[in-house]
């Protein structure tokens, strides 16, 4: 059974989805990770029963150090991947060089790379919208594309895009942890 782990930081609503939707009979969540220590996600995983740390990235003075400690933790736990589920940290080629991790992003890649992409694609005058999983890599939100989940948000408020935005998350990241794993 492949092995993985999952990093979060907030919610964790994609983390517990993937728990619900693949542990264990698909893949086995040896561990999740959140830089958060007050994520409520930490409740979710717990409940849950996954084994759940917490790598406060405040009590490090560089990212390159968190980093260093966090693939640490990761490489000990020997897993297949590393699923990046709401994970709010840039990460440096300490984390990028050596895991082989993959993402979801709230907007049809390559557009809305980074940070605010969910308001950034509700605003834009765009109306083909939705979300991508790729691989991680050097480059923010630019590693290779494993799927892309798209709608129309015509005449949406931001509360129904983002709604529908969740729920498309929700759709493919578990088939994309799968694709990713070689097990669809």
């Amino acid at each position: 059974m492949k092995r993985v782990v999952i990093l979060f930081s907030k919610e964790g609503s994609n983390m517990e989805n993937i728990i619900k939707k693949l542990h264990p009979h698909k893949i086995f969540v040896v561990a999740v990770i959140t830089n958060n220590p007050k994520a409520r996600g930490i409740a979710k995983a717990k409940a849950l029963g996954i084994n759940t740390v917490i790598l406060n990235h405040k009590e490090f003075d560089s990212r390159e150090k968190f980093d260093e400690k966090l693939v640490e933790i990761i490489t000990g736990f020997d897993v297949d991947l590393t699923i990046l589920a709401g994970f709010m940290r840039i990460l440096t080629p300490i984390f990028t060089s050596r895991i082989k991790a993959i993402n979801i992003h709230p907007s049809l890649l390559p557009a809305f790379k980074g940070a605010n992409a969910l308001k950034r694609s509700y605003e834009s005058d765009q109306a083909k919208v939705g979300v991508s999983t790729h691989f991680v890599t050097d480059e923010l939100d630019g590693g290779k594309i494993i799927m892309q989940k798209s709608f129309d948000k015509s005449g949406m408020s931001f509360e129904e895009f983002e709604k529908k935005i969740h729920e498309c998350e929700h759709e493919i990241y578990p088939l994309s942890v799968l694709k990713a794993l070689d097990l669809e």
